[in-house]
């Protein structure tokens, strides 16, 4: 495992993460078991992977459980990210909420599913704009949180550039999550919706200007950057078959942008999953490549990546191959 050092954390984070949101079971990732689940979260930890990032909607709660099973006995070893914001019914309708009363209920539930004392990164999941909370009050609140030590450390996924901007220099906020792959550089949307930041060109540089890791989500772009990848195999309700980069002809095009990239990793002799988790390890204000997984396996042949590195001249051959026809894709 690579690890990387931040100005931002007092630890070194592992080059790679574990995104659990393919620990959720139930119609929402239709493989794998809980005893599998949890194996993967302890083979995550065997081979050296020290960031979770997990979610309260993931599931509905059930993610969060197969974490606090999978580190249990090791929770001094890995650093658990979760998040706020996004809240269910009893009909599992979701809604954004980030009003005080709604943070302050969620971290005692999330604290009780991960079976721990404190959630070592807190992030608020997606702007509220349904109840249009205001971001201050939001972030004051995960700052009392803090204070309490209920949580260690405050972070933002999905917000523009002026509240990561409001959030590192006033409230702490030591770190960003983002939708970022090889072949979503500046997405402005993901599945139906519209994203309010440009990863690339405007989160990334400043990120490194503060010292703070980018960790990009979907960095497999949801399993297209892999050697299997079929939709038709796909059962019913996948969340995947909502992705409408999935369909038509945007489908099309990114199916054949990915089938160049696996071209090049044929000339490499490597996994294309490996190359695209090895071009994003690469860029240095990069954090944990959040990397999903419902079986062992698959993180091993994920953490294989640290195992080489590509050269700077592959790195601009692969950024030149995608970034043409990216520029078209994600203005249109």
């Amino acid at each position: 495992m690579i690890y990387k050092k931040f100005s931002s954390f007092d630890e070194e984070l592992s080059a790679i993460g574990l995104g659990c949101w393919g620990l959720s079971g139930g119609v929402f990732w239709t493989d794998g078991d809980d005893k599998k689940r949890v194996e993967t979260v302890q083979t995550a930890i065997d081979q050296g992977i020290t960031f979770f990032d997990v979610a309260p909607v993931y599931g509905f709660g059930h993610a969060e459980k197969m974490v606090g099973k999978g580190v249990k006995g090791k929770r001094d070893q890995v650093m658990i990210a979760t998040k706020c914001g996004m809240v269910w019914d009893d009909a599992q309708n979701i809604s954004l909420n980030l009003q005080r009363d709604s943070i302050l209920n969620e971290v005692e539930v999330s604290l009780k599913r991960l079976d721990t004392d404190y959630i070592d990164l807190y992030q608020m999941h997606w702007p509220d704009k349904d109840t249009n909370a205001p971001i201050e009050e939001s972030l004051q609140t995960l700052v009392e949180l803090r204070d309490q030590g209920k949580i260690r450390h405050i972070g933002l996924t999905n917000f523009s550039k002026a509240d990561l901007t409001l959030g590192v220099e006033k409230y702490g906020v030591v770190s960003y999550q983002g939708l970022y792959n090889l072949l979503e550089h500046n997405p402005t949307f993901y599945h139906a919706i519209p994203l309010d930041y440009l990863s690339r060109s405007e989160i990334l540089p400043l990120c490194a200007e503060h010292g703070v890791p980018f960790f990009p989500y979907s960095p497999l772009m949801q399993g297209l950057l892999t050697e299997h990848f079929d939709p038709s195999e796909w059962a019913e309700g996948d969340v995947r078959t909502f992705n409408p980069k999935f369909q038509g002809e945007r489908w099309v095009a990114y199916k054949a942008l990915a089938d160049q990239v696996k071209d090049f990793a044929e000339k490499l002799g490597k996994p294309v999953s490996q190359v695209a988790i090895n071009w994003m390890i690469a860029q240095g204000e990069v954090g944990p490549v959040i990397s999903g997984g419902t079986k062992p396996e698959h993180v091993i042949q994920n953490v294989q990546a640290c195992e080489w590195s590509l050269s700077d001249s592959e790195f601009a051959e692969l950024d030149a191959i995608v970034s043409g026809k990216l520029a078209e894709l994600e203005t249109e």
